[in-house]
Formats: C-alpha cells, structure tokens, sequence
C-alpha cells in the first residue's frame, strides 16, 4: 500500500504549557538522598527541570528524529506509528525492532544506520508508548495483542511474506511472541533477554522471587536482593496500581521524569549521564510527555498478568523461529560474574530448550538499554544470529 510520510511534531501549545507546569514545580523536602539511596534526589532532578524548562530545545530533537521516515497506520483498528529506515544493501530483509519501558522508538536510533547496510528497517512505537498519542479502544493492551498487530503490520500493511524480528523489555518478549506464534514468517529473531512468554503469568506475577525465600548464600543473596532493588517498585506498581500513579505522571512532568529517571539511572550500566545526556532524557520524556501516553504504557504490566498468555502450540522449543540472544553482565543472576560464564549459563540452564537458539552472546559493557549502551554489540551480535539463520548473506 502506498504510505503518506508522517514527520513528527509537537505543537507550540503543548510546549509552552510543558514549561509552565514546569516554572511552578513544587518539589519535595528530601533531606540526606544525595547518593539517590531514598530514590531520584530533589537537587538532580530540580537542575535537570530547570534545563528542561528554559534550555532543552525540542525542536533541534525533532529535526534530528525527523531525518528519517515517520508514518502513521491504522493496524486492525489500532493507530500505529513507525519510523522507518530503507534498506541500502541488496535486496535488504525487513526487520521490525521492537522497544520497552521507559523506551521511546528512539533508544533505536543508534543502531538504525548501521542496520540499514542489510535491513528495511522498520522502528514501531508500541500501541499507547508515545506516537502517535495515548492508546483508546484498546484497555486490554499487552505483549502477545501487540506481537498480532507487528505481524499484521509487516504482512499485510507493508505486504512482506517474510521478516526479521527484533527487541529488548517488552519489545523482547513481543519478539519471542512473534517466533512462537508466527515463526514460519521468520527468518529468525534477536532479543536482548530470556524471559519466558508466561513471565507474567501468576499471583506473584510482580515479585521477581515468586515468593520464594531468598537465597542462603550470601554472596547470591546480596545479588538478588540488588537485582530486587532495582526492579521492584518498577514491577510491584505497574502490576498492581498503576492507573493510581499515572494520575501523577500525566499532571506533573517533573513527577513523570523523576519515574523515568529512576529507573534509567538505575538499568544502565555507569553513570547515568555517561550513558544519556541531558539532552538524550529530555528527548525521550518530552516523547512521553506531549503524547499523555504514560497511562497507557503503564498497562502494558497489568494486562500481561490479567490476560495472561497462551500457546499457540505445544511444541518444543516453545519459541520456533531461530534466535539469538544477547546478555550484559550488569543483569546476571546471583552466581554468573563474567560475560563467558553468561553465556554457558544460558546454554546448561532451563531455558536453552525454550529457544530454537542459534547464536547467544554476552557482553561486559552495557545495561538494559544495550541497543544504546553499546551499539556496536547489538548490531554484530544481531547480524551473527541471521547470518546463522537465513544464510550467509551477511
């Protein structure tokens, strides 16, 4: 079907009323959290609402995201919108990358060139993350509904018989989704975790340990109850009330990047500002921000619990289609400290026989946000797993 471009653009009055919320911030008392040990300190986060206010400039982020194809579709009733990267190689294959929370499209744009030597490359916002607005008509949004509506997407919208598939967080496990369910229309996937597809599935769907006792150990204790730091609140709200705090995160822009901020000083692997610039935050909040969206990214958490996820056979390995799997050391389990012992890990592990896995790398440097920690390794670990898989066109 032929396509009208989309370009981006967020209006005057959406702006301007961005930096009057933003001049009457009333922040916390927040005594003795320079070390951010009680959370996002209130002295970080007041620099960065202040830049925010009268320094970010949207527009010059906006021109750099407009350099590349927007559209906007309608898939089976959903509004969708995507960025695209044509394909500069021979006969490049269409690959579809999928992001996560608290992603934009935009924690993509590091690896869309390098890709796009081999790759049509196709960069959806998920359903309700930003572009093209708050999700309506669709309460019951979660991973396996979205992996349906990217296979429609890639089939029947953009009329490919065959593609590639790719994603980290959610984007993962929609990725693992689509090499389930559709794997004869793949030439194969790469993900960036080894989640199981009922990972949300159960009444403890929130608790990381599944209500099981901590380790004795105590060199695996204190990792998993680092890891659970890191991830609880994250999970246990979204799961469990995060309707209540979207109330919060639609009124206040400082409330909604002191949530995001949080969790993306605290996924990535070094300093938060080594890893984003202010401008790189402000960039992704302000995505967040003039779309009212975050509402509907929260319920992502809940739905996948709620509507919990079903075979769509009984097969093994669970997800067919060949993957590759790429790990950081910063996210190893308790007991795994080295890049080698991740690997081998996986591979003895239960979940080898879950994956039809062709290729599974890890790497020392990077965080949760790997596609933009350290490009270069997804891109060569993405291109080993289809050079493996659909032949050795690259």
């Amino acid at each position: 079907m032929t396509l009208e471009p989309t370009p981006i653009h967020v209006s005057d009055e959406v702006l301007d009323d961005l930096r009057a919320r933003l001049a009457v911030t009333r922040p916390p008392l927040d005594e003795g959290n320079e070390d951010w040990s009680y959370g996002v300190p209130a002295s970080y986060l007041g620099e960065l609402v202040a830049y925010w206010r009268d320094g970010f400039d949207w527009r010059r982020a906006e021109a750099a995201i407009n350099a590349y194809e927007h559209y906007e579709v309608t898939v089976a009733g959903v509004p969708v919108h995507f960025m695209r990267n044509p394909g500069r190689g021979r006969d490049p294959v269409p690959l579809i990358l999928t992001h996560g929370w608290p992603w934009t499209f935009w924690h993509w744009s590091k690896v869309v060139d390098p890709l796009a030597d081999d790759f049509d490359v196709i960069v959806p916002s998920l359903p309700g993350f930003g572009f093209p607005g708050p999700l309506t008509g669709f309460p019951d949004v979660n991973f396996w509904k979205v992996a349906d509506l990217w296979h429609t997407l890639m089939t029947e919208t953009l009329g490919h018989e065959k593609y590639a598939a790719a994603g980290c967080d959610i984007g993962g496990i929609v990725t693992s989704q689509l090499g389930h369910k559709y794997a004869d229309s793949l030439y194969g996937i790469h993900i960036g975790s080894g989640l199981p597809l009922d990972f949300f599935t159960g009444d403890r769907a929130w608790d990381l340990t599944r209500g099981r006792a901590l380790p004795e150990d105590p060199d695996l204790r204190a990792r998993a109850i680092e890891l659970d730091h890191r991830f609880a609140t994250h999970l246990n709200v979204h799961v469990l009330d995060g309707a209540t705090l979207a109330h919060g995160l639609s009124d206040s822009p400082a409330g909604l990047l002191a949530w995001l901020l949080e969790r993306w000083n605290a996924w990535s692997d070094g300093d938060l500002e080594s890893v984003f610039t202010r401008d790189d935050l402000l960039t992704h909040a302000t995505i967040y921000w003039a779309t009212n969206s975050i509402g509907t990214s929260l319920r992502y958490y809940a739905n996948a619990n709620r509507y919990p996820w079903t075979p769509a056979h009984d097969r093994v390995p669970v997800v067919e289609a060949p993957v590759g799997l790429t790990f950081v050391t910063y996210e190893n389990p308790p007991g795994v400290h080295t890049a080698s012992q991740r690997v081998e890990a996986f591979k003895s592990g239960p979940m080898a026989g879950y994956f039809n896995h062709v290729n599974v790398n890890a790497h020392e440097r990077g965080g949760h946000f790997i596609p933009w920690e350290n490009p270069e390794a997804w891109v060569s670990d993405l291109r080993r797993t289809f050079s493996r898989s659909a032949g050795p066109r690259w």
